[in-house]
């Protein structure tokens, strides 16, 4: 809720509460509760699948310090950058699920490169799930092999969009996606690991992508679509990616999609339609800092107050061993601030 907002609610209660004072406590609160902030991003670079994209956002500091776009190109040159965005990035690591937020001028990509500083060397590639834009892609000072993969959801909604134009051509690719995704949805019913899924997939999905693959060559080889109609630059689209979208058929642990981090988004996404920016650079960083931990409690089923309630309590335990205090160490029988030792 903004703060300004916060402010004409109290006031309609009786409550004389400035904007200025809630900000002034969390800001302070945030300092203490840094440590396992930081502890996330450490433990997030060691996750085995990434999730990353971005949406934009706006920082009003930032955009008021914007010379007029006259002076722009005499003053940083032509390709300087002038977008804001918040990246998300959610990391799976041993079960566990970690959301990270950006909000600044960087791309999903830098910033996860930035994440990716933080991986331990001797661990293996990562996996990395994202839309096909260049930018989500991590440019890294230290060689590290990334294997990369695309969203099939991204690249079935490109379908969806053209249904109304070509609806029988558009049938037959939502139902073959819609069988694969069916199968995929089995898999986690039965609860299979990673390795049995790889075994299960190829079994059951790779004739239906195989079939999928030959009717997206067909309509180009027998001169039935043209390449720059709608239904054209949709099956462009899948056959330029298409070793990227299959990852999931030769890699254990590749997801089909990244919507888990397009759900993450959806709260930058809310904090934009409510609040319309960050007024500052540090109320984004403050902002992102609260919005990692709390969506990485929901995301391990972990309660977000009572979690941001224990961190403050013990904050001190918390700055001597921030590891103890990540949300799936948390216990909500914790004893009295002051008595307890950091929990198992």
């Amino acid at each position: 809720m903004p703060w300004d907002r916060l402010e004409r609610r109290e006031g309609s209660l009786g409550i004389p509460l400035p904007a200025s004072t809630p900000w002034e406590i969390v800001e302070e609160k945030a300092e203490v509760i840094r440590p396992a902030f930081d502890e996330l991003i450490r433990q997030a670079a060691q996750g085995e699948v990434f999730y990353n994209d971005d949406t934009g956002m706006k920082i009003l500091g930032l955009a008021r310090a914007n010379p007029p776009p006259a002076e722009k190109e005499e003053a940083w040159g032509a390709k300087e950058r002038t977008g804001l965005y918040t990246s998300g990035i959610v990391s799976t690591c041993e079960g566990r699920r970690i959301a990270l937020f950006f909000t600044g001028r960087k791309h999903a990509g830098e910033n996860f490169a930035r994440v990716l500083a933080e991986r331990a060397q001797k661990l293996p590639p990562p996996i990395q799930i994202s839309d096909a834009l260049s930018r989500n892609v991590p440019k890294l000072e230290r060689k590290l092999e990334i294997l990369w993969g695309n969203c099939n959801a991204h690249a079935r909604r490109r379908f969806v969009q053209v249904t109304p134009n070509f609806p029988e051509e558009c049938r037959f690719v939502l139902e073959s996606l819609r069988e694969v995704y069916r199968y995929d949805a089995e898999a986690e019913r039965q609860g299979l690991s990673p390795q049995a899924r790889l075994r299960y997939h190829p079994q059951h999905s790779q004739p239906v992508m195989d079939a999928l693959h030959a009717w997206f060559l067909a309509p180009f080889a027998e001169k039935k679509v043209e390449p720059n109609s709608g239904l054209g630059e949709a099956i462009s689209y899948c056959l330029k990616r298409w070793d990227r979208l299959t990852l999931f058929l030769r890699e254990h642990g590749a997801p089909l999609d990244s919507n888990i981090v397009e759900r993450a988004l959806k709260k930058a996404i809310l904090h934009r339609k409510n609040s319309l920016f960050y007024k500052t650079e540090n109320g984004a960083e403050v902002g992102d800092l609260f919005m990692r931990l709390i969506h990485t409690c929901e995301l391990n089923g972990v309660n977000p107050f009572e979690y941001l309630i224990a961190l403050q309590k013990h904050g001190a335990e918390l700055a001597k061993n921030p590891a103890a205090w990540m949300p799936w160490n948390y216990d909500p029988a914790l004893p009295p601030a002051g008595t307890s030792q950091p929990p198992a």
